[in-house]
């Protein structure tokens, strides 16, 4: 539940601290005092989008922070999960600068906006105005419904199998299209492969061809510039090979008497053997090279092909052309096989849609049965709120095609007249009706959702008298654990109210109002004492000015 609440330059709100209490608390205030704003700050602490505009004027940030109590609620499955230290002493903390930056703490750790929402999400549920129009969406109904039919697990086994089966149609409509696609180009394909396989391309033939025929390009020049080194280095008595020789044997011959000599002697050997390698390798080269006409004409020709091929299929390289050819290869492979994984795809399909019908139908009974739980359980509620002849039937129907709920359409059907004729709830009962209904469904939910905490945003709207005192004591028995024992476990509730009959059977009131100062008007709270309730229901009452009846019949709604 929640143990405090601060608010610091949120609107009106310059400064607010509460502390709130187990049990049923009520809260009132004039219209415009600021009960919505406070409000508003607690759905910004809980993840809702911030709104700079939202930041008291004047002020460069706005602070919302609130301390729960988890001891009596198993959430540290929750923390540990995403990888937060649990403490039963819990705080959110939610930061939002006049830049439009946001920053959100959890037990003081930094955490991304959706994680405080998740958390959020678990720990309060506010039920505002608005929130009626849900009677009228059919998934708030479904979500009713699969509450009470307690089969979560079994719910989320389908979902997954659901999405499975989604997947499996995908995949079996993709090798549809395709086996359709690559059939009205079978025959396309097959040439282009053909015309590439025929090619018998090898992965780096481009570049030798094109180094080949630079070279045939330039045989002569090749085979003149290569004789030409040939003969300077060994063509005849006055080439480098010989002139090394005769200096080497000069240096030699005085090397007996100048041992300098010997050393370079046998550097010039080193050098005259190194040269005569490279003599022997360019005259291998030079037989090697040969203006050879008709090779000329095989290389360009085979170039040719490859770069016809290549602007064809808009590449560079033989690698890339191999690349499409084993594409084409995979894809004729396809063609051949894409009736067999076709019928594969299908059985699975088909296998999967079986046992999502069988899952299905588990859904639906269980469903059936909830439902009779929850007609029984809502005639009982609202027959005591003034509906003494409602009926009140959820009508279960099968869909067209399953959905990832299920095979089943869910309409709540209302008539708050004996002999009326039943009909989908959004349409024919009035505000004052739907606030009940919602009443006791959330009183009916409370159990089973486990939320610590539930504020009722003037959920008696529409009400009044003898009526809105029974919303209140059905308010309080929820936050008592219910009446005989109907529900486990005491929930914190909290009501904010224009209504004396709810104010006064609260455990604890608080009071919204508005205070002038020299500059400004702020919003503030405080919780009442037993005098200062006395006179607010008295006002609430008879309106500005208190009469002595009306403080008897706020004692009176008091009990005292």
């Amino acid at each position: 539940m929640i143990r405090s609440l601060h608010i610091q330059n949120y609107a009106l709100i310059e400064q607010l601290d509460i502390l709130f209490e187990p049990g049923f608390s009520v809260i009132t205030g004039e219209t415009g005092a600021g009960k919505s704003i406070m409000l508003g700050a607690l759905a910004l602490l809980l993840g809702q989008r911030a709104d700079t505009k939202a930041i008291r004027q004047g002020t460069t940030k706005c602070v919302i922070e609130a301390h729960f109590d988890l001891s009596c609620t198993p959430f540290i499955f929750f923390f540990q999960q995403n990888g937060l230290d649990y403490d039963e002493d819990c705080i959110l903390r939610r930061e939002v600068y006049a830049s439009g930056k946001s920053r959100s703490f959890i037990n003081d750790t930094p955490v991304q906006l959706s994680l405080m929402k998740a958390l959020g999400d678990k720990l309060i549920d506010i039920h505002s105005q608005h929130q009626n129009l849900m009677l009228d969406n059919e998934g708030f109904q479904l979500d009713v419904i699969d509450i009470l039919a307690h089969h979560n697990d079994i719910l989320q086994d389908y979902k997954q199998l659901y999405r499975s089966w989604i997947d499996a149609k995908k995949a079996l409509q993709k090798l549809q299209d395709d086996a359709e696609h690559n059939k009205a180009d079978e025959d396309y394909i097959r040439f282009q492969l053909n015309q590439l396989q025929e090619a018998q391309l090898q992965t780096d033939e481009q570049e030798a061809l094109e180094h080949e025929e630079e070279v045939l390009n330039h045989a002569e020049d090749i085979k003149s510039a290569l004789f030409q080194s040939l003969q300077m280095l060994d063509g005849d008595e006055h080439s480098l090979l010989h002139v090394i020789k005769e200096c080497h044997s000069s240096l030699q011959s005085i090397s007996n008497v100048y041992a300098a000599a010997g050393e370079l002697a046998d550097r010039l050997d080193s050098s005259f053997i190194e040269l005569k390698d490279i003599v022997e390798e360019i005259s291998s080269k030079e037989d090697e090279v040969e203006f050879n006409p008709q090779r000329l004409d095989e290389v360009i020709e085979r170039l040719n092909t490859i770069y016809a091929l290549e602007k064809k299929h808009h590449v560079d390289t033989v690698s890339d052309l191999l690349a499409i050819q084993a594409s084409f290869e995979q894809r004729l492979k396809s063609i051949s096989s894409s009736d067999e994984l076709i019928a594969e795809m299908t059985v699975k399909c088909d296998h999967l849609y079986q046992e999502l019908l069988k899952i299905a139908g588990k859904l639906t009974k269980n469903r059936c049965d909830a439902a009779k739980q929850v007609e029984q359980c809502m005639e009982k509620n609202l027959v005591p709120l003034g509906m003494p002849h409602i009926r009140f039937k959820v009508a279960i129907e099968p869909r067209k095609e399953l959905d990832e709920n299920g095979m089943d359409s869910v309409r709540f059907l209302f008539s708050a007249n004996k002999n009326g004729t039943l009909q989908d709830i959004a349409n024919v009962a009035s505000g004052g009706e739907i606030s009940r209904v919602m009443l006791s469904l959330k009183a009916m939910l409370a159990g089973e959702s486990r939320f610590p905490t539930i504020i009722f945003d003037e959920i008696d709207t529409g009400v009044s008298g003898e009526i809105a005192a029974r919303m209140a004591t059905m308010m309080y028995d929820m936050s008592m654990g219910g009446r005989d024992n109907e529900l486990q476990g005491s929930i914190q509730v909290i009501s904010i109210t224009h209504l004396p009959q709810i104010a006064a059977k609260g455990s604890v009131h608080y009071k919204v109002y508005k205070k002038d100062k020299e500059h400004e008007t702020v919003s503030q709270i405080r919780r009442l004492t037993f005098d200062e309730r006395v006179k607010e229901i008295a006002c609430m009452l008879s309106g500005e000015k208190l009469t002595e009846a009306a403080l008897q019949n706020a004692k009176e709604l008091l009990k005292v």
